[in-house]
């Protein structure tokens, strides 16, 4: 899952408006769709393999032929003269060899949420974005002088946060379904946690897979010809 960048360090001052600004919750849709879910399970078994030509071939038959989209924030960016697996392919960057593409459809098979997109009907998207009040989370940046690529939400209920990045470190408490800041410092040499600042105003540290950023990439489905298949691809896209 791809994380904003450029984050600011939180200051004392932003930490005691941000326990006034309490927090704002942040539940998720489950998709219960089998058909959607069945894709997703498939899609694993080449994520393993890497980017070879058969995995390749066993995507393409999971990827709808024709009308694939690729959302970008300049227009679809999907060429209507190729395949939908070219357009896939493209969008996640899988002709290069040292691709993150194969690792991020290995992700979204593995998370069970989904919503659908209004502007497509039959169209359902992954991950699905968190349900918060905008203008309660408009009111928190507000308070907090933050900025929203600051924040993220816990993909579950209950995630430990550590007072070191360390998975033995003390746990000095739980993430409910909140959003939460993440805020990086420049000495954090961690790659598999990140600093966060809780809702209570403390620092601490969660695993890097355990807060995801809003506005995620996703992927989308849609029936054709009766089965599920990959229909779409929204966000910036992996470099080519």
């Amino acid at each position: 899952m791809r994380r904003a960048g450029g984050r600011r360090r939180i200051g004392a001052d932003q930490t005691a408006r941000a326990i006034s600004a309490g927090p704002v919750q942040a539940g998720r849709h489950h998709a219960a769709e089998t058909g959607r879910r069945s894709v997703l399970r498939r899609l694993p078994q080449a994520a393993r393999r890497g980017c070879r030509k058969e995995d390749r071939a066993s995507l393409a038959q999971l990827t709808a032929t024709r009308g694939f989209f690729w959302e970008r924030e300049n227009g679809d960016g999907a060429d209507k003269k190729k395949s939908g697996i070219d357009n896939l392919a493209a969008a996640l960057g899988l002709g290069r060899p040292d691709t993150a593409g194969w690792d991020l459809l290995a992700s979204y098979a593995e998370d069970p949420t989904g919503a659908p997109l209004p502007q497509r009907a039959g169209a359902m998207c992954a991950p699905a974005d968190p349900a918060f009040d905008p203008k309660a989370f408009e009111a928190l940046v507000a308070a907090t002088k933050t900025d929203e690529g600051e924040w993220g939400y816990p993909v579950s209920d209950g995630i430990d946060v550590h007072t070191a990045p360390r998975a033995d470190a003390p746990v000095m408490g739980k993430l409910t379904l909140a959003l939460v800041r993440v805020a990086p410092e420049a000495s954090d040499n961690a790659p598999n946690y990140l600093r966060i600042i809780t809702p209570a105003g403390k620092p601490g540290y969660v695993s890097v897979d355990s807060v995801a950023p809003l506005g995620n990439d996703q992927l989308c489905y849609s029936k054709a010809g009766g089965a599920w298949k990959i229909i779409g691809y929204i966000g910036g896209g992996e470099p080519q």
